[in-house]
Order: C-alpha cells, then structure tokens, then sequence
C-alpha cells in the first residue's frame, strides 16, 4: 500500500481570528492569571483553609509557570477574611534581666504602647529629677539630717555636762574624742600636776574618765543605728516623692490598658522598680572615666522602653510576608550587638524580628530552593513548626560554638500557614529523603504546565491583555494575540496545549512590544511577534549555525539523496539553554552470521544511555519474535550514530536502527532524502516521542541548504501528529510539494516508505511473500542458519 504524506492541515494548527471578538487587547478586562491551574488552586484553598497542625503547602511547578502570582492572589483573598493576629513586644525582665518578657497586645496596640511609654519615659526624665529638686523635698532631707545631727549633738553635750560635773572636759581630736582632767578655773590638769594630786585623787579622776569613756563608747555604738535609721527615713522621703511623681502618669496608663491584665502588670513592676531604683534617678554629678571620658553608668530609663516585635497598625488584613532571602536569621530573628569599650554588648531593645514574626498570625510564602542553600535555616524552621514557638537564639549558641553569656527572649507563640515555592525534584527528593517532611507538609499543590487549547483562546487573550497592562505595553492586536497563542502551543510542543510558562510569553510580549515601538506601530501586531521569535532564535542558534555548516560542507556526513543500504539518517534534539533544535545522525548498521547478538557500540563504549540501550535489546528480541520463531537466530548485527562523540540516550531512534539492520541484513537500499524517528516495541508497533517539531525542521533545514529536490521528508510515528506545530517555511514547503512528512504506526509501513517494496504479509503458515521486505529478511536469516549448520557439521566430521 501506498502511504501518502500528511496532508497540510495537519501540519500546523491555526489559531481562528474569528474566535477573537476584539480589535485590540484594551477591550479585554484584567483577569487573575491563573488560567488552567484548578487542581492547583483547590490544593492550595484546602491547605490554607485547613486550621490544624501540619498542613502546610509546597506548591510545585517550574519557576516561570505563575505560581507564586497565583499563590499569592490566593492567600491574600484568604487573608481579606482572617482575623487580624496580636501585636507583640518585648520589655525588660526586672526578676531576670537576660530573658526578655514577652508583652501581646491587640492588633495595632502595640504602636500605641509603645508611643505611652515613650510619652512616659519623657515624663519621668522631667518629674523625677524636678520632684527631687524643689525646696520641699531639701527642706524635709535637711530636717531630718538636721534631726539626727542634734540627736547626737545633744546626747555628747549630755555626757560632757556630766564630765564637767566630775571636773573633765571631753575633747575632740584628729582621731575622735578624748577626756581630760581640770581643776576649778576649768584649766587642764598636765602630767607633772596630775602626779602631784594625792594617789587618792588621781584613783578618782581615773576611775571617772574610765566610766565616761564607757559611756561614750556606748554613746559612739548608737551612732551607726541612728545614721541608718536617717539614711531610711530619707529613703522613705524619696520613696514617697517618687510615688508622687510617678503614680498619676502611671495610673493613667493603666486605665488606658485595663482590660489588658499582662500590661497592668508590668505597669506595677515599672513603678516598683522606679521607686525602689530611685536613687538612679536623683541628679547628681556622674563620675566620669578620665581615660575615655564618658559616664560609667547608661540611661536608666532605657529598661522602661518597649522593643515592638510585629506592628500590625496598618494591616488591614493577616499577614502575608515573603521572604526573599530566608536565612537563619532573617527566618528566626536576631539579637544585634554594640560596640562599648572594646566588647560587643546587647540588650532587649537590640532583638529584631524574623519572618516567622512579620507572619505570625497569617501566611508566610518561601522559595524552597533559597531555603534549603541557607546554612541551617531548614532544621530550624522544622523544628519551629513542630515546637509551635519562635525561640530566637544566636546560631553559634545553638551550635555550642559559644559559652558565652546571651540574651534569652521569651519564645513567641507560632500560628501561622507556611507555604514553599519549589521545582518539582525538590519536591520528590524532600519527600523521599527527609522522613519529617511529610508530617509538616501535607498539601502539595501540583501546578499544571500546560492547559487545553479547546475553547481557551478569548480566556488567554484576557492573560495577555493583563500581562500587557502590568508590564505597561502597548495593546496587542487580534492578529498579535493569534500568534501568541500559537506559538504557546509550539513551546509545549503539543498542538492541542497551550504554555502556563507565563515568564516566557511576558518576555515574547516585551520583546514583541519593542519591535511595535521600531517599526512604528501603534499596537503589537503579528508581524512584530514573529520578529520577535525570530529575533531570539538569531541570538541563540549561533552553535546550530555551525553544526548545519559542517554538514553543509560535507565535515559531517549526511546524504539527503539517493538510497545506502544499512544507512540511515536518524533525527535527535539539542538543547541549549532554552533554545533546542533538531540534529540529523547518521546511522549504520552491519549484519553478519552470528549467534543472534545485537552489538551496541554506543553501550560498549560507555557512550550510551540506559534507555537507549533497552531500546537496542528491545530490537533483538522483535526481530527473533518476526523472523526465528521456529530456527535459531543466526545473526549478529552492530549499530552505531556515526560522527558522534557525545553521549547518546533515549529511544526515538530505535525505529531507524531496526530499519537499517534489516537493509544490512537484505542489502535492500534505504532512502536517503527521508530521515527517521520514533520508537518501536516489541510487537514492531510505533510510539511516540519528544521534540517532533525540531526533528523536522532540523532535517528540512539541512535539505534547503543542499537544495529541496521535492522527495525529501521525515518519518514521523502517527502519535505524534496531534503535536505537530511546524514553523511556516517548513508548512509551506509541504503545501508546495518540496517537503513530505509521512506518519507510520509501525514497522512495516516505514520499510515500504524506505524501500519503495512491500514489507509483506505472512500468510497462514507465517512465511511472508519471497518478493517482499520480510520475505528477504527471512530468506537471508535461513541461509545464515543453514551456513552455521553446515559449519557445525564440517567441523563435527573432522572431529
């Protein structure tokens, strides 16, 4: 029978102007680009819905496809109906100045707090020290000290009026008091006097000033209780001057927040400390190092301040925070330091929040990819996730690199919905290797890369005409929009699917935006996107370029002419980067009698993947199923892809190896104007396979440089028919009758194609016409059988 090429309509699937009921794109309203991704968007509205441990998301798809767009939209359309999280802060610990309290307020409070004690920490500079200035309060300390003072004085004037009734006067001295002897006109009894009195007298006057110095030693022991006794009552005095000063600022602040018993609270440790601190607020001149002249002692209201952690004052909804770069510390937070004095010092006011803070409450969206590169940053957010608390401590202390001392805040509370942005092999791999990722993410979020083509035109249209207006370009035409969708259907390399790649067609409509504006459009036409395609094409295909310029000039051998036996022209796909085109190979086999073994010399050197050599056995055992059912398999055959030195993979070759084994085989000539590709299985049936479009193009390309003589064409299986997306030369010349591309659905029918013979049919004993392909096949397979027989034999007799 004879095959005829495939007809032009099927080479190429137009988009229908006609199905576009617009002129331009500005007639088209903003849509959410999120277009054929609805398994997607359910898996990410039930795990964002779902409030219970463990479900959160990991959103898979190739970067480019729109998914964090789309992840996006969602979450803040759920976050509209969220209630608003707490605010939170951190204050000083009075009991515990190394671990920070922790302070929630209602959302938007915290701002305000934090504003109070500011207002209150201003007030206290100016109430406390004028409290302890003003005349009252020196009157009241110089009462006291006033009263102690003749407390002693009085009592010493006592005990000297009792000295003098004994005639001694007591005495101050450098070194404290003294009592010394006189006579009556009160003059002091010396030495030589006193060991004139008669031993009586001086026994008395001894005796005298021994029991005043006992007295006076008693007198002295009571000093130190009354001094501290003044030091309390003016410690009371200060007390009570600073309850004064600071109760009714403090009392104000606490009908502000009485409903907000943590705040009372602390309000009552802020005036404890106050009053019970206050000496650090009485003015008096600081000391200062000589060496660095500055004070030794800090602001003592700086632990009255208030470190907000998580402002949501102007959120009108729960948070959504994405973090670009997650660190450990971006993620969990940090304590910073300062410089004082040649060390590094921190305090409760130098804690920072992290992500995991901003997004407490709400939703916070990472890039898997980022993530997992950060030292770290994946053990500890797990181990956040699972402990439901963001502890934040220095990463060296959490490694033990350090014993130092350090601040210890108190851990948050964690709520919050996490969802990973990540290619779909990090998902798998996560999923296989770490056995706690399925307990903390339980929704993936599969995103299509592809959606169907069927009735999706004036949908994808809106896409366009968004991606247009948030990229600010000019509108596309009808025509433009046409061409956008068809060459969407090329990049998936399937007539009857258009790309999600939403990278990709923004950077067409810019670069399609920019020939508008060169050639003096108003609007992006369809002219402007086809120099746009074929622009990019130009600024990559240079290594292309000179791999069709060594065939062209005969360095790499290629006939696309006249007819080889055991030679063939197989067709592969390159992929550069993001540009991929097709390479034609040249293919030959050698048969020989053998023992039925198929000699892959891409294998034996290390050169050839594992599914290209399955596909090698895969040809061994068709031909001994078709051809020595019921003899022995007496061939060997060796296959190779001449000129190449690179590895070699896949399959779709397989179908052009079995065909030149069996032109070796029969020495029945194959076509060299037609190139081949496609996979066969066992049954000699066809499959499908990969990059059908470039295969093509890339052997026409070679033809057109060594001249269309109207036989050319590809091999292509049935399969791939529906994924034909043919650039338009390639469309054109087949139109015209210079290029031919012919579907096969299996073996046979690309033999006939190739030979210009019958492959043959078997008939109902299984032997196949002596005149067809199979029939030579079989005949040159039992000359090998009866030549390895008759060795055997020759051999066994001389033995």
């Amino acid at each position: 029978m004879k095959i005829a090429p495939l007809e032009t309509a099927l080479l190429y699937k137009p988009c229908s102007v006609g199905d576009l009921n617009f002129q331009t794109t500005d007639e088209l309203n903003d849509v959410e680009i999120i277009v054929g991704q609805e398994r997607a968007i359910a898996s990410i509205r039930f795990g964002i819905r779902v409030d219970k441990a463990g479900y959160n998301i990991f959103a898979l798809a190739p970067s480019g496809t729109g998914k964090m767009t789309t992840v996006m939209q969602l979450v803040e359309q759920e976050a509209a109906h969220k209630k608003i999280p707490s605010d939170w802060c951190y204050v000083f610990n009075f009991d515990q100045p190394a671990k920070p309290r922790l302070l929630s307020l209602p959302a938007g409070k915290g701002k305000l707090f934090q504003k109070d004690m500011e207002q209150l920490i201003d007030e206290l500079r100016i109430a406390l020290p004028a409290s302890f200035e003003g005349d009252e309060y020196r009157s009241r300390v110089e009462e006291i000290e006033e009263e102690s003072r003749h407390r002693e004085f009085q009592e010493i004037n006592r005990l000297r009026e009792e000295a003098a009734n004994a005639h001694i006067i007591l005495t101050e001295t450098p070194t404290g008091y003294a009592f010394a002897p006189v006579d009556e006109k009160d003059v002091v009894i010396d030495a030589e006097r006193f060991n004139q009195l008669s031993k009586e007298e001086q026994q008395r006057i001894q005796q005298s000033i021994i029991e005043l110095q006992q007295r006076l030693q008693k007198l002295l022991k009571k000093f130190p209780a009354w001094r501290k006794e003044t030091k309390r009552k003016i410690k009371d005095l200060n007390r009570e001057v600073a309850e004064f000063a600071v109760g009714h600022s403090i009392h104000e602040l606490k009908e502000t927040y009485g409903d907000q018993q943590t705040v009372l609270d602390y309000l009552d440790e802020i005036e404890r400390d106050i009053i019970g601190h206050v000496r650090d607020f009485i003015p008096h001149r600081e000391s200062a190092l000589p060496f660095m002249e500055m004070p030794q002692q800090s602001d003592p209201f700086k632990r009255y301040q208030v470190n907000l952690m998580v402002d949501l004052n102007d959120n009108k909804t729960a948070p959504v925070v994405y973090e670009d770069h997650p660190n450990y510390a971006n993620l969990m937070g940090r304590c910073d330091h300062e410089a004082f004095m040649g060390s590094l010092v921190t305090d409760f006011t130098m804690i920072k929040p992290g992500a995991l803070h901003k997004a407490n409450g709400g939703y916070l969206i990472l890039d898997a990819r980022k993530l997992l590169m950060q030292p770290y940053a994946w053990e500890s957010l797990k181990r956040t996730l699972q402990s439901g608390e963001i502890r934040i401590e220095s990463l060296e202390r959490s490694l033990s690199l350090i014993s130092t001392s350090a601040l210890e805040p108190e851990p948050i509370p964690l709520e919050l919905k996490l969802i990973l942005l990540g290619d779909r092999l990090i998902y798998y791999l996560l999923n296989y290797y770490d056995p706690e990722f399925q307990d903390l993410f339980k929704v993936a979020a599969d995103f299509d890369d592809t959606v169907g083509r069927e009735d999706s035109a004036i949908e994808y249209a809106k896409v366009l005409a968004t991606i247009a207006r948030q990229e600010k370009l000019q509108s596309l035409s009808r025509d433009a929009v046409a061409r956008v969708i068809e060459h969407s259907a090329r990049m998936t390399g399937d007539a009857e699917k258009l790309s999600t790649h939403l990278r990709s067609i923004k950077d067409l409509l810019i670069e399609a935006d920019y020939w508008a504006g060169q050639n003096g459009h108003d609007c992006i036409n369809a002219s402007d996107v086809q120099q746009a395609i074929d622009q990019k094409v130009y600024r990559l295909d240079r290594i292309r370029e000179r791999l069709y310029e060594h065939i062209q000039r005969g360095t790499v051998l290629i006939d696309t002419q006249g007819s080889v036996a055991g030679q063939i022209n197989g067709l592969s796909v390159l992929q550069i980067g993001e540009f991929s085109f097709g390479q034609p190979s040249r293919i030959t086999a050698t048969t020989r009698l053998g023992n039925g073994k198929l000699v892959d010399i891409e294998r034996e050197t290390e050169l050839g993947g594992a599914i290209h050599s399955k596909g090698v056995l895969i040809l061994a055992g068709f031909i001994a199923s078709r051809y020595a059912r019921s003899k022995p398999f007496s061939m060997s055959a060796t296959l190779v892809f001449e000129q190449s030195y690179g590895g070699v993979d896949g399959d779709s070759a397989s179908l052009a190896e079995l065909c030149s084994i069996l032109s070796s085989l029969t020495q029945i000539p194959l076509r060299q104007d037609l190139a081949m590709t496609g996979s066969v299985n066992q049954l000699g049936r066809v499959q499908a396979i990969g990059g059908v479009n470039e295969k093509i193009e890339g052997f026409f390309d070679i033809c057109k440089k060594q001249g269309l003589t109207g036989t050319q064409g590809v091999i292509i299986p049935s399969a791939n028919i529906k994924h034909l997306m043919l650039r338009w030369d390639v469309v054109h010349a087949a139109q015209s009758g210079q290029f031919h591309i012919y579907a096969v659905k299996n073996v046979d029918e690309a033999l006939e194609l190739l030979t210009g013979m019958v492959a043959g049919d078997p008939d109902e004993n299984g032997v196949f016409p002596q005149d067809s392909v199979n029939g030579k096949v079989d005949a040159q397979l039992a000359r090998f059988t009866e030549i390895s027989q008759a060795f055997l034999s020759k051999n066994n007799g001389h033995d």
